[in-house]
């Protein structure tokens, strides 16, 4: 069943493919999107279509120039809006724990920050417009959006690729009843991470509000 999923995604048109993963990633890159749009959850699926060289250059060229509009857009939302970006409803109800920790990192770290935080998580949604309110020159901005953009999709299209791989060899290996096992494992160690970052957020909310 797992392989039959792989081969409908290599059927379909490389161009829908490429299209896809790169507004998924143009979305997650833009200001606060990257903390409800699965860019990178959608650019492992996208890469479990890789299966020579030219596609290989192609996505990553594709996703790395969407990561950096999108970075751009943020950065450039952060110059015109400044400091007022931290009190919009948008980030004040998802990120705003993110937001000071970006722009704590830029403080200490400057352009270095921008290109590392390109491989964590949700807190790079906003590290662009963090950069671009707190007057970090575009010169030394865009180098480390470019290097980081880069590296990253590399990274993950290679991941998407070993994924697709692996999971056809595996699926060689274990019969249904494996295969159920298998998936059941996976929902439960989902859940349990679900329920731990909930925890997490929780306890934040009360450490705030009892900072008040």
């Amino acid at each position: 069943m797992l392989s039959d999923v792989l081969d409908w995604l290599q059927s379909l048109p490389p161009a829908a493919v490429l299209l896809a993963a790169g507004l998924l990633v143009l979305g997650e890159c833009t200001l606060g999107l990257g903390l409800i749009v699965p860019g990178e959850s959608g650019l492992l699926v996208a890469s479990t279509t890789v299966s020579d060289a030219p596609r290989f250059l192609a996505l990553w060229g594709i996703v790395t120039a969407a990561a950096i509009l999108g970075d751009s857009i943020g950065y450039a939302i952060g110059r015109r809006y400044g400091p007022r970006l931290r009190e919009t409803k948008l980030v004040r109800r998802y990120g705003a724990g993110l937001w000071d920790r970006s722009a704590d990192r830029l403080r200490r770290h400057g352009a270095w920050a921008v290109f590392f935080v390109r491989f964590l998580p949700a807190i790079r949604a906003l590290t662009p417009a963090a950069a671009g309110s707190a007057g970090l020159e575009l010169r030394r901005f865009l180098p480390a959006v470019v290097l980081g953009a880069a590296g990253w999709s590399a990274l993950h299209i290679g991941l998407g690729v070993a994924l697709g791989s692996a999971a056809r060899h595996v699926e060689k290996y274990l019969s249904t009843g494996g295969l159920i096992v298998v998936g059941l494992l996976a929902a439960v160690l989902v859940i349990l991470l679900v329920r731990t970052l909930r925890r997490g957020r929780s306890a934040a909310d009360l450490t705030r509000e009892g900072a008040r």
